[in-house]
């Protein structure tokens, strides 16, 4: 099955320092879509960069068209908070376990 990845980057600049507890509720929600579809074996890794820039997410899917409606619902892109754009990809590398 394809991969993919997508990366989210924060609508506001100041997300990272002053978010608002719409936006952190809204996170939480993504955190718990990521995690369901990690345990579905869709997910096959997520995660910010420490630096604040943006996120990643690296999924399997049919194809980009199933891989962008994932991305459109994921409720950080859905809700506003995030802006994300979608890259088809190859895991060539990935360690078991």
């Amino acid at each position: 099955m394809p991969e993919y990845i997508y990366l989210i980057r924060p609508v506001r600049h100041e997300f990272f320092d002053t978010p608002t507890p719409q936006e952190e509720a809204v996170m939480g929600v993504h955190l718990e879509y990521l995690k369901k579809a990690t345990a579905e074996e869709v997910v096959l890794l997520a995660g910010p960069c420490l630096d604040q820039t943006f996120g990643v997410v690296v999924l399997r899917a049919e194809s980009e068209e199933t891989a962008r409606a994932f991305m459109l619902n994921d409720p950080s892109v859905k809700n506003k908070v995030m802006l994300a754009e979608l890259h088809p990809m190859r895991v060539s590398l990935m360690r078991e376990g």
